[in-house]
């Protein structure tokens, strides 16, 4: 690791909050760092803490009042702690004002608080004091990574935006390094080359598992263009696919600027997988849709809308034009479309009125590791399904595909958001 990139080997974290289902709260969505988290609940437990082990980062949770906030503030103070010290709060919440008066009273610095409901980047942004310092390269050294088995599969359900029950998941990269934890994605380098057979390897491996767990589940992985250009590529790809009877297939995404630039390559690559269970997925689809247009055969089975042209599409009606025009796109294709990034039950139920066929985003589900994946009510939802229908819309192209969506279900699972309370 760059030395100019250094901190503290697992920055220690302390949740302080008085309400049980808050503090679990925030150990999840900060679960994705790999911190060391401890909780906090009476003074007491803050002032001993402090006393053997002073952490990184003080996460002072305002839910419970500002009685209780105010003394583990003072505690802080009295302790001379040097750390950081978050704020954590409802939005409209009034206690925050009072706790900055406090602060100033006891000479304490606070970083600026973090608001439910937050999206990641905001979460990140409020904890970019532990995360690695930036540098003009990627953090990760993707062959040391490769070599001493960091790599690791997040998983993101693809939610049925009719039925509410799971059709897929993405899988989504990550590096657990040894002294850091998970590394921020932003830090990976997806081009190194070796990386594309360890992601498809770790896939398999993990779709094994799934079967074992809840049965056959539909997976995406992401790969780079430049792996299909590879001479041997899909022969190494097909060869590492699951030989059991119940494998329905892979789904391969490809980002969207990838497969314009290379549209000529990516249709021959896609016609020659289809016959071998393995299906092209165009991701993060925007302003490149006019490219698409046109075409005389289509052999791209699904097209994931850029989370930009959904994150508050349920107020825009701009973003709304382009949605339904990439809809008609995919509909004269015989695609199916999933709308990424959905955070919020109105731009939900704005992507189902406009006619998605699945929705992925944090209102469902955070990525995450495999066997937490497989405990999820969403893998249990789909591991549930009844025999399924074939619709033509849905309809992949496998060789052998009977279908794997349904377009209704007798107890469908209730959405459970993964934001506060």
């Amino acid at each position: 690791m760059d030395e100019q990139v250094t901190r503290r080997v697992m920055p220690v974290v302390c949740v302080t909050d008085g309400k049980h289902h808050v503090r679990k709260f925030l150990r999840e969505v900060l679960s994705e760092f790999s911190f060391t988290i401890y909780e906090c609940v009476e003074v007491g437990e803050l002032s001993a803490a402090l006393d053997a082990r002073p952490p990184d980062l003080v996460i002072l949770g305002l839910t419970a009042g500002g009685i209780a906030a105010s003394e583990m503030l003072r505690t802080l103070a009295a302790k001379d702690f040097d750390g950081k010290i978050l704020p954590f709060a409802q939005r409209d919440s009034a206690v925050i004002g009072t706790i900055h008066e406090l602060a100033e009273q006891l000479g304490i610095s606070l970083l600026p608080p973090l608001l439910v409901p937050f999206n990641n980047e905001r979460l990140r942004e409020s904890i970019a004091i532990l995360l690695p310092e930036g540098s003009s390269g990627p953090l990760v050294d993707m062959a040391e990574a490769v070599r001493g088995g960091w790599l690791e599969l997040w998983y993101q359900p693809k939610i049925d935006a009719r039925a509410m029950v799971m059709r897929g998941a993405e899988a989504l990269l990550r590096v657990r390094h040894p002294a850091w934890g998970i590394v921020p994605p932003a830090y990976l380098d997806p081009r190194f080359p070796p990386l594309s057979d360890s992601v498809i390897s770790c896939a398999v491996d993990d779709w094994h598992y799934f079967f074992a767990q809840r049965g056959p589940i539909e997976t995406a992985i992401n790969l780079p263009i430049t792996f299909l250009q590879e001479p041997d590529s899909i022969s190494r790809l097909c060869k590492q696919l699951p030989d059991n009877a119940a494998f329905e297939g892979l789904i391969v995404e490809i980002n969207s600027t990838e497969i314009v630039r290379n549209l000529n390559l990516a249709k021959e690559v896609a016609r020659q997988l289809r016959s071998h269970k393995i299906a092209i997925s165009i991701d993060a689809l925007g302003a490149e849709w006019l490219s698409l247009t046109g075409l005389c055969n289509f052999p791209f089975v699904e097209i994931k809308v850029d989370r930009k042209l959904v994150t508050g599409c349920a107020e825009d009606r701009l973003k709304q034009s382009i949605c339904r025009r990439i809809l008609d796109l995919a509909d004269s294709y015989g695609a199916r479309t999933v709308a990424e990034g959905v955070e919020t039950w109105a731009d939900f139920l704005a992507v189902r009125e406009m006619g998605f066929d699945l929705a992925q985003g944090f209102l469902f589900a955070k990525p995450m590791s495999a066997q937490k994946f497989a405990q999820t009510c969403w893998a249990a939802s789909q591991a549930c399904l009844p025999p399924p229908r074939s619709l033509s819309r849905a309809e992949l192209g496998f060789a052998n595909y009977t279908g794997t969506l349904v377009d209704q279900h007798e107890q469908p699972v209730r959405l459970r958001s993964v934001r506060a309370e």
